[in-house]
C-alpha cells in the first residue's frame, strides 16, 4: 500500500522532512497517524543515528501536515535520488509544499552553532544530480527560484513574530560522509557559501521537478573545518541540533498558524 492508501482520509498539503537530531520536532504534530517507513513501499530507511524513519501525519497549528522523521542520504547508497520514492508518494498523496530541514556547518564565524539559517539558494558541489539517468524534457528543471520567495517571506515573518534570529544564506551540498577539509571550506567561502551540509539539495531538485513549492532551514550545528574553534563531529551535530530544535518548533508552528490565517 502506498502512502496515499494509508492516510485514513487525512489530506495534508504540506510535508516537512526533518534533518539530523531534529526528531523532537514531531512533538508539534497533534493527533498523529504514525507510519514506519518500512510499511511504505520504496521508502528508504535511514541507517544513521538521529533519523527515526517514521512518518507522522496530523495537525500543526490547525494545518494538516505530513512530517518525515528522518531521511536517507546519498552517501549511504551512492544514489543521489535515494529520496525519490518518498517524494513521488508525497506528490501522489497531494503534497504541494515541501519544507526541508537539515544540520549544517557554518562558513561564517558570525553564525554560531545553535543558529537557524533559511536557504536563499544552494551550490551543488557533490558531483551528483538526482535527475541523471531520467529522460524527458521535464528534467530540465529551472532552479532560479528553487526556494520559493513567498515561503521565504512567510518564514521571515514567522521568525520576527517569535523573536527568532533567522539567518539567511547559501547552502553548499557536499556529498560526505567525511567532513570537509579546511581547504574545501575556504573554497566554499570564496564562492559565496554560508553553510555546508550533506543533504537537502537533491530533494529540492526532485521536488521542483514534481512541481512542489520548496523552502528550507538549516540548523547550524558546528563551525566548519579550519574556522577558529571548529571541531566537526557527528556527536556535535546531534548535540547542537537538539539544542536548536526548540526554536525550530516555534518557527514552524508560527509558520503554519499564519498560513491558516
Amino acid at each position: 500500500m502506498s502512502l496515499k492508501d494509508k492516510l485514513q482520509g487525512r489530506t495534508p498539503r504540506t510535508a516537512i522532512i526533518l534533518g539530523s537530531a531534529l526528531g523532537d520536532v514531531v512533538e508539534i504534530v497533534r493527533d498523529p497517524l504514525v507510519i514506519p517507513y518500512t510499511e511504505l513501499p520504496g521508502f528508504p530507511v535511514p541507517k544513521i543515528s538521529g533519523h527515526a524513519g517514521k512518518l507522522y501525519v496530523g495537525e500543526v497549528a490547525g494545518q494538516q501536515v505530513a512530517v518525515l522523521a528522518g531521511r536517507a542520504h546519498p552517501y549511504e547508497s551512492g544514489k543521489a535520488d535515494v529520496m525519490r520514492p518518498a517524494l513521488d508518494q508525497l506528490k501522489e498523496a497531494g503534497i504541494e509544499t515541501l519544507v526541508l530541514t537539515n544540520a549544517a556547518g557554518s562558513l561564517k564565524l558570525s553564525m554560531k552553532p545553535g543558529s537557524l539559517m533559511m536557504l536563499t539558494d544552494h551550490i551543488n558541489y557533490s558531483g551528483m544530480n538526482p535527475l541523471i539517468g531520467q529522460h524527458g524534457d521535464e528534467n530540465f528543471v529551472p532552479m532560479t527560484n528553487a526556494y520559493d520567495p513567498g515561503l521565504r517571506k512567510a518564514l521571515l515573518a514567522a521568525a520576527k513574530k517569535e523573536k527568532i534570529a533567522l539567518k539567511q544564506g547559501v547552502y553548499c551540498w557536499y556529498s560526505g560522509p567525511s567532513f570537509e577539509t579546511p581547504a574545501e571550506i575556504r573554497m566554499f567561502q570564496i564562492i559565496g557559501g554560508s553553510a555546508v551540509g550533506m543533504s537537502t539539495v537533491p530533494e529540492t531538485i526532485m521536488a521542483r521537478r514534481l512541481g512542489m513549492r520548496v523552502c528550507a532551514i538549516s540548523t547550524i550545528t558546528n563551525l566548519a573545518a579550519g574556522i577558529k574553534g571548529a571541531s566537526p563531529s557527528h556527536e556535535e551535530t546531534k548535540r547542537e541540533g537538539q539544542k536548536a530544535a526548540g526554536n525550530m518548533k516555534r518557527l514552524l508552528t508560527r509558520f503554519f498558524k499564519d498560513m491558516k490565517a
